[in-house]
């Protein structure tokens, strides 16, 4: 679930070239405040992995929604769950 929904972000990353140490700029318009820098395209796409992997963490964390991105969902629920049956 997780794999498929950083996938499609990925898909819709938008890249572009800044004047900075590392001038690769790699941004996600449907995950406000997804983004990331990078020496390379590569290393860009990489750290924004790790970037969309921790904004989901935390989104889930604060209990907040998690926007569906090319049909792929991410949803958890707020109420507790028993792991012992």
């Amino acid at each position: 679930m997780f794999s498929e929904y950083i996938e499609a972000a990925l898909e819709r990353a938008v890249y572009k070239t800044i004047d900075d140490e590392e001038p690769i700029f790699v941004s996600v318009p449907e995950l406000q405040g997804a983004w990331a820098t990078g020496k390379t395209i590569e290393k860009a796409r990489k750290e924004l992995i790790s970037v969309i992997e921790g904004w989901i963490a935390l989104r889930l964390r604060m209990g907040r929604s998690i926007p569906p991105i090319g049909g792929h969902v991410i949803t958890a629920s707020i109420e507790p769950v028993s792991v012992i049956e």
